[in-house]
C-alpha cells in the first residue's frame, strides 16, 4: 500500500476524542513556549532575550547566525559593549558594538553612537534621518552569551518560506497520524 496509503488510513482511523486530546497537547506545548518566553522577558528585563545575528557586519567576532542572549539592566551602556538596537521605523534589530559613550552628568541619559566591527564607517548612516546618536529606548539589550550557527534554522525559514511551510506541515501530520 505503501506509505502515503498507512498515513491515509491513519487519518481516517483518528477518533474524535483522539484528535481532541492532540489538539489540546499541541494548545499545551504552544502556551508553554509562550510562558517561557514572557518568563525569560521578565527576568532579562528586555522585550526579545533570544536574537539571531542576520548579517555579517560583526565577524569575526559574531558569525552570520549565531544566537546572542541579551540582558538589559540600569546600568548605563559602555564603549566596547555589543548592543543590540531597534531604529525608528525599522522592523529587524541590528547587533553592534557600542565604540562612543557620552553621559550626561545632569540627567544621567546616555548617548551611544555603535559601530559593527566589520564595517569600515559608523551607523550614523543606518540611524534616522537627523538622529546621531542612540539613546535607551532605541536599545533591546546588551549581548551577555551566544551559541554559535544555532540561529541558521531561523534564517533558512525566514529566506525561503517554502521550507517553513513543509516542515510545519510535516509536523502537522505527524501529530494527526501519531498515535497515543
Amino acid at each position: 500500500m505503501g506509505w502515503i496509503g498507512e498515513t491515509m488510513d491513519s487519518i481516517k482511523s483518528i477518533k474524535i476524542r483522539q484528535l481532541l486530546t492532540q489538539a489540546v497537547t499541541l494548545g499545551m506545548i504552544v502556551t508553554s513556549a509562550l510562558i517561557i518566553w514572557k518568563g525569560l522577558m521578565c527576568v532579562t528585563g528586555t522585550e526579545s532575550p533570544v536574537v539571531v545575528v542576520l548579517s555579517g557586519s560583526m565577524e569575526p567576532g559574531f558569525q552570520r547566525g549565531d544566537i546572542l542572549f541579551l540582558t538589559m539592566t540600569k546600568e548605563p551602556i559602555r564603549t566596547g559593549e555589543i548592543v543590540v538596537f531597534k531604529i525608528d521605523g525599522r522592523d529587524i534589530p541590528i547587533v553592534h558594538r557600542a565604540i562612543e559613550v557620552h553621559e550626561r552628568k545632569t540627567t544621567g541619559a546616555v548617548d551611544v553612537l555603535t559601530k559593527g566591527d566589520n564595517n569600515e564607517v559608523d551607523d550614523i548612516g543606518l540611524y534616522a534621518d537627523g538622529q546621531m546618536w542612540l539613546h535607551r529606548h532605541h536599545i533591546m539589550g546588551r549581548a551577555v552569551a551566544f551559541l554559535p550557527y544555532v540561529g541558521w534554522v531561523t534564517i533558512i525559514m525566514t529566506e525561503k518560506p517554502i521550507i517553513k511551510y513543509i516542515l510545519i506541515g510535516a509536523l502537522g501530520l505527524l501529530v494527526i497520524t501519531s498515535k497515543d
